[in-house]
C-alpha cells in the first residue's frame, strides 16, 4: 500500500512540475513557484520553484496567511481570486514591507488553487522588470493552470493520497533558452576563447556550468575545480554575502549588474559583469583600467561590493521599517525619518509635506533652508510656488496618479518644472514620492541629494517601498493625533472647568489620562456647592475606556449633582444614582465615593459605592485609611442601599479622594501601595497644589501612566 501511495504521489508531482514549467514558459515569465496550503489554512509552503535564486527560495519556504497586506500570495488565498501586480513600483506601493525584502521584483501574477470552494495553495509567476506586463492571454494561461493543479490535488486527496510538501522545495530545471547543435556549441566555444575577457555561466542554483581558461586564470582556480560547484564555494574570496546578493539580484530582476572586487592573490581589481536570463547568469570577468559599460547597460547599478557603509544603511533601513510600524504620533514618525531615512538612502535632505485644509503643511524636514521651508509651510495648495508640482492646476503636487518622480539633476527638474529655476536649495538630485492612504493622496515625501545622480531600478523600488511605509505610518499617526486631541477635549469638557471657592475649605484636584492609547477614560471628580457653608465632594470611575465610558461618566456626574443639590442625604444620593444607572442598562459598572462636607461643624459624611477608601491626614500629620461602610458598585443591584459614616474634619485636617490609578503600581499589592501613599501624604507639606503634585509624582515617578488618575484634596481651614 505504501509503495502504491509513493508511486501515485510521484506521478502527481511530475504532472505538477510539468504544469508549473509550461505555465512559466507560456506566460512569458522568468520564474514561477507552486505553494501548498497546510491543513488549517494559515501557512503556505513552497513546494516547487523554477528560475528563482536559492536565497529567495529559503525566504519563501513558509509564509503565514493572515492579512491581505502580507503580500499577493496571502491576498490570493484570503480573497480566493487571482492577483495581478503590474510593475515593481506597484508592488512596492502595495506591499512595502515585502518589497524591502524582495526589491528586485517586477510584475507579479498569483492564482489561487481553488476547487469546490477549497483553497489548496497558489501558483506564482514572476516577470522581469524589463518585460512587459502580463496580458490577457498570460492571465488566462495562469488561471487555467491553477484550476488544473487544484483538481489534481483534489483528486489525489479523494483517492487517499493527499499531496504534502516535501522536506525541501523542489528546484525545477529550466528549459534551455537557446538549444543548439554540437557544431554551434563548438563555434561558440571558439568565439569565447578568442575574447580577452573571461566567461563563466552559473545556473539558477549558482553552480558553474561553463568556465573558460581566461576566467579560471583570473579567478586563480582550475576549470575542474570550478565546474559543478557554486562559484562562491569554489572561490573563497567570493564567499562574502554582498557578492552572492549581486548574483541573486540579477537573477531575480532579470537585469544586468556588476561589481568590482580585489583578487587577493594577485592584488588586481576584477570587474564582474552579470547578465541574467531565466536559466541562469552569464559572467564576464576582466581586469580593465576602466569598466566598459554604461548606466543603461547595467541597469541594477555598478560599483564595488557592499561594505560597512552599506551594512550601516541596512541597519537603519530595518530600524526605520520596524519603527514606522509601531509609531503612534506624527512626532514619532518625523523623528524616525530624520534619524534613519537619510542614512538609509545616502541622502542629504528630506521633507514631509501634507495637505491640510487647502494648505501645505511641512510636518518634518532636514537639510532644506529655513527660508524655503517658510515659503512652503502653510502656503495655499493653489498658489504658484516655485517648487515642483506646487503650482496651480497640478493634478497633485506634480505627481499625476501618484507616480513617483525622479530627477537626476537640475536640468531634468527644470525641464519638467520650469518654476523651480527660481530657487536654489543646494541640491543636485531629487526624488518626489507620493504619500497615499486608502487610495487618496495626502502628501509628498521629498528626498534630496547633494550631487547629481541617476536612480537605479533597485533604488527606485526601495524609495517607493519606503514612501509607502511612511504613508501608512504617517496617516495612522495623524489619525491618532487627531483622535487623541478629540479625546482630551471630550474629557476636559466632561470634567469641571473650575471648582467653587468655599469658606473654610481649601481644595485642589488633578486628572491625568493614561499615557498610552487615545480613548477617553471614565474617571471623574466634582465639588458641588450645597450652601454657603456646605459642599459635596464626589469622585468615581466608570468601567472601561472610550466614548461610551466617557458618556456614562458624564451622566453619572450629572445625576449625582442633581440629587446632591436636591438636598438628599449622602446614602440617598448614591441610591438614586444607582437606580438611574440600572435603568440606563449600560452594560458597565462604576464606583463612586460621595462626601458631604460641613466645614463649620467640622464634620464629613461618607458613602461609597465600591470605591477606593479615602485617606484622612489629621492636623498632627498622622494619616489613616478610612473604612467607610461598603456599598455595591453602581449597576449591580437596582434597589441597593448605601450606608453612611460620619468622620471629624478638624481644622488643618486633609481629606484625599482618589481613583485606583493613584495606587495601582505593577509588582506592588494594593495594601502596600495604600500604605505607601498614606506615608507620602503624611510627609507632604506646603500649599495644597504642591501636595497634589507630590502625590502624582509618587504614583508615577516616570510620568508613565497605565490608567487614568484622578484625585481631590480637601483641607479644613
Amino acid at each position: 500500500m505504501a509503495g502504491g501511495e509513493d508511486l501515485h504521489s510521484a506521478a502527481v508531482r511530475e504532472l505538477l512540475d510539468q504544469t508549473v514549467a509550461r505555465t512559466v514558459a507560456g506566460t512569458g515569465a522568468h520564474a514561477g513557484a507552486l505553494f501548498l496550503l497546510e491543513p488549517g489554512g494559515e501557512v503556505l509552503v513552497l513546494d516547487a520553484s523554477l528560475g528563482m535564486p536559492t536565497g529567495f527560495v529559503g525566504l519563501l519556504r513558509r509564509l503565514r496567511v493572515t492579512a491581505v497586506s502580507d503580500g499577493p500570495l496571502a491576498e490570493a488565498v484570503l480573497q480566493q481570486r487571482p492577483v495581478w501586480v503590474g510593475s515593481g513600483e506597484e508592488f512596492a506601493r502595495r506591499y512595502p514591507q515585502l518589497a524591502l525584502t524582495f526589491p528586485f521584483v517586477g510584475a507579479v501574477a498569483v492564482a489561487p488553487l481553488v476547487a469546490d470552494s477549497r483553497v489548496w495553495g497558489t501558483l506564482l509567476v514572476l516577470f522581469s522588470q524589463k518585460s512587459p506586463a502580463p496580458d490577457a492571454r498570460a492571465h488566462g494561461r495562469l488561471t487555467t493552470a491553477a484550476r488544473c493543479i487544484a483538481l489534481l490535488l483534489q483528486d489525489a486527496a479523494a483517492a487517499g493520497h493527499p499531496l504534502q510538501p516535501g522536506l525541501a522545495a523542489r528546484l525545477l530545471p529550466p528549459t534551455p533558452a537557446h538549444p543548439s547543435a554540437p557544431a554551434q556549441a563548438q563555434a561558440a566555444a571558439e568565439f569565447i576563447a578568442a575574447l580577452p575577457e573571461g566567461a563563466c555561466r552559473l545556473d539558477v542554483r549558482g553552480r558553474t556550468t561553463f568556465v573558460d581558461h581566461t576566467a579560471a586564470d583570473l579567478l586563480g582556480e582550475s576549470i575542474p575545480h570550478l565546474l559543478g560547484a557554486r562559484l562562491w564555494e569554489a572561490v573563497p574570496w567570493l564567499a562574502h554575502a554582498p557578492h552572492r546578493l549581486r548574483y541573486q539580484a540579477a537573477l531575480a530582476s532579470q537585469l544586468p549588474t556588476s561589481f568590482t572586487v580585489k583578487q587577493p592573490r594577485t592584488g588586481r581589481e576584477l570587474l564582474f559583469q552579470l547578465y541574467p536570463d531565466r536559466t541562469g547568469v552569464s559572467l564576464r570577468i576582466s581586469a580593465p583600467a576602466c569598466a566598459p559599460h554604461s548606466q543603461d547597460e547595467l541597469a541594477l547599478g555598478t560599483g564595488p561590493a557592499l561594505g560597512p557603509a552599506d551594512l550601516d544603511a541596512h541597519y537603519h533601513m530595518m530600524r526605520l521599517s520596524g519603527g514606522l510600524a509601531a509609531a503612534a504620533s506624527v512626532d514619532e514618525v518625523v523623528d524616525l525619518v530624520a534619524g534613519h531615512l537619510l542614512v538609509t538612502l545616502h541622502a542629504q535632505a528630506f521633507a514631509l509635506l501634507v495637505a491640510e485644509a487647502g494648505r501645505v503643511r511641512v510636518v518634518g524636514h532636514h537639510g532644506f533652508s529655513p527660508e524655503l521651508v517658510d515659503l512652503v509651510d502653510h502656503a495655499p495648495l493653489a498658489s504658484d510656488l516655485p517648487l515642483p508640482g506646487l503650482t496651480t492646476g497640478a493634478p497633485f503636487w506634480g505627481l499625476p496618479q501618484g507616480v513617483p518622480s525622479f530627477f537626476a539633476d537640475r536640468d531634468e527638474l527644470r525641464a519638467v518644472y520650469p518654476e523651480s529655476a527660481a530657487i536654489d536649495d543646494g541640491l543636485g538630485a531629487w526624488a518626489w514620492l507620493p504619500l497615499m492612504a486608502s487610495g487618496q493622496y495626502f502628501g509628498v515625501c521629498v528626498v534630496g541629494y547633494r550631487k547629481p545622480r541617476s536612480f537605479t531600478l533597485q533604488e527606485r523600488a526601495n524609495l517607493t517601498a519606503i514612501s509607502a511605509l511612511i504613508s501608512q505610518s504617517l496617516d495612522r499617526a495623524r489619525q491618532y493625533d487627531a483622535n487623541h486631541q478629540l479625546a482630551e477635549g471630550l474629557q476636559a469638557g466632561l470634567l469641571p472647568r473650575t471648582l467653587p471657592t468655599m469658606h473654610g475649605l481649601d481644595v485642589a484636584a488633578r486628572y491625568l489620562p493614561a499615557s498610552h492609547g487615545i480613548e477617553v477614560g471614565g474617571d471623574f471628580y466634582d465639588l458641588i456647592r450645597l450652601s454657603d457653608t456646605e459642599a459635596a465632594a464626589v469622585i468615581g470611575d466608570v468601567q472601561g475606556h472610550g466614548v461610551s465610558a466617557a458618556g456614562l461618566m458624564g451622566e453619572v456626574r450629572t445625576a449625582v449633582h442633581a440629587y446632591a443639590v436636591a438636598d438628599a442625604p449622602s446614602g440617598e444620593v448614591l441610591a438614586r444614582t444607582n437606580h438611574l444607572f440600572n435603568d440606563l442598562d449600560p452594560g458597565l459598572l462604576a464606583s463612586c465615593l460621595y462626601a458631604h462636607i460641613d466645614p463649620v461643624r467640622h464634620m464629613a459624611q461618607l458613602a461609597t459605592a465600591g470605591h477606593c477608601p479615602p485617606l484622612l491626614r489629621h492636623p498632627d500629620l498622622h494619616t489613616e485609611v478610612l473604612a467607610a461602610p461598603p456599598g455595591p458598585l453602581l449597576g449591580v443591584e437596582p434597589t441597593a442601599e448605601y450606608p453612611t459614616a460620619d468622620i471629624p474634619l478638624a481644622p488643618g485636617a486633609l481629606l484625599l479622594l482618589y481613583t485606583d490609578g493613584l495606587v495601582e503600581t505593577p509588582g506592588t499589592d494594593h495594601d502596600t501601595a495604600l500604605t505607601d501613599l498614606a506615608a507620602v501624604l503624611s510627609e507632604a507639606t506646603g500649599p495644597l497644589e504642591r501636595v497634589a503634585d507630590t502625590l502624582v509624582a509618587h504614583a508615577q515617578p516616570s510620568g508613565d501612566r497605565a490608567d487614568d488618575t484622578a484625585l481631590l484634596l480637601l483641607k479644613a481651614c
